[in-house]
């Protein structure tokens, strides 16, 4: 990983570091050069049980991370946690679409304020680049949980005007992490174990399609090319989730499916980039860059010149550029870019570790 030379000697914090991301960037760190891992989150048993891991996995690194309890709600306890720190990689968040759409203000206040708290505590105490993560969810959002997330991108997007030449931030976005917690790969491996059939809410239902090692990798990515309020986005594959049930069954054993319906507040499909973003994106191999919008409060200049780049035509050939869409959808979606077969979704699935270390124990 290139940009890894650049964590040489300096200290990172993950907020809410002791989740997936967090622990599949300890996987890439711990036997670089970095000085100091920080692991901010509230979770104290989850904390205690990552110590106990570190140290007895990687005894000869496990004194480069260091634990601080604390909640992106609180300031203080962000404020006591930054001084010192060079990095922030901002993985905090209320996850669960269903969990936000029952209890939308406890979204709003990890998800929106948190994050506000994060990047004003970070920029006080002089931190040089912060990239934050995104989901699929925040692009045409209708459930609360994409909307907070929404909500988070357009915080980011100001603190990073208001910190530059200060604090670099950006922005990462991506669809479904396989394996991540509250993820469905693993509900369906427990319920093939049961004997269960497995639950599936659409089968017709798309998702992207990406693994731990691909989530860091666009986090490094955005930290080595990002500039204040740069969004980034990995082009990515697409399954069904009945594609997906059927490659878990070929893996695990088939135990039968059951359909259970949509969930409150999910999609058919999700969108990586939309429509207005395609127009004004910047291919840039693996992934795609989208600049901050860079106008002002000046609405004068609205009503005598308009954005020729956000024309429909325009619009219409960059979003072709971004995966094959048709030029009636001008939106990269999960609908609309390489489809997976089921032979090709396993293939994905069996890149999580989660998934190879299942097999392995199942013998």
């Amino acid at each position: 990983m290139a940009a890894l030379d650049s964590f040489s000697g300096k200290t990172l914090m993950i907020t809410g570091g002791t989740g997936s991301f967090g622990t599949a960037v300890l996987r890439h760190f711990l036997d670089s050069g970095i000085q100091e891992i920080r692991i901010f989150s509230r979770d104290e048993k989850k904390q205690d049980d990552m110590r106990h891991q570190l140290q007895s996995r990687h005894p000869g690194f496990a004194e480069k991370v260091k634990f601080y309890i604390g909640d992106v709600r609180d300031m203080n306890s962000l404020q006591d946690a930054v001084w010192g720190v060079d990095y922030i990689f901002h993985a905090a968040a209320l996850k669960q679409v269903p969990s936000c759409e029952f209890f939308p203000m406890e979204g709003v206040r990890t998800n929106v304020e948190g994050t506000d708290n994060v990047l004003r505590a970070a920029v006080a105490a002089g931190v040089q680049k912060i990239v934050c993560l995104s989901t699929d969810k925040a692009a045409y959002p209708i459930n609360a949980m994409g909307i907070s997330k929404a909500m988070m991108e357009k915080v980011v997007a100001a603190n990073a005007r208001t910190a530059a030449g200060k604090t670099t931030i950006c922005c990462t976005r991506y669809g479904n992490v396989m394996c991540s917690r509250g993820s469905v790969i693993p509900l369906f491996l427990e319920q093939i174990k049961a004997g269960k059939p497995i639950t599936v809410t659409n089968p017709d239902m798309t998702r992207f399609l990406m693994n731990l090692d691909e989530a860091v990798e666009l986090v490094m990515y955005a930290f080595a090319h990002g500039e204040p309020g740069d969004l980034f986005i990995q082009k990515s594959d697409a399954s069904s989730i009945g594609d997906l049930a059927k490659a878990v069954q070929k893996l695990f054993g088939d135990t039968g499916t059951r359909v259970i319906g949509t969930r409150h507040g999910e999609k058919m499909f999700e969108t990586l980039m939309t429509n207005e973003e395609c127009a004004r994106s910047q291919d840039m191999g693996q992934y795609f860059r989208i600049a901050a919008d860079g106008r002002d409060l000046n609405y004068d200049k609205f009503f005598v010149d308009g954005d020729a780049g956000r024309a429909s035509s325009h619009a219409q050939k960059a979003a072709q550029e971004c995966g094959g869409v048709t030029p009636s959808d001008g939106a990269y979606t999960s609908h609309n870019t390489r489809r997976l077969s089921v032979e090709e979704t396993v293939e994905k699935i069996l890149t999580a570790e989660y998934v190879r270390k299942a097999l392995k124990e199942r013998g």
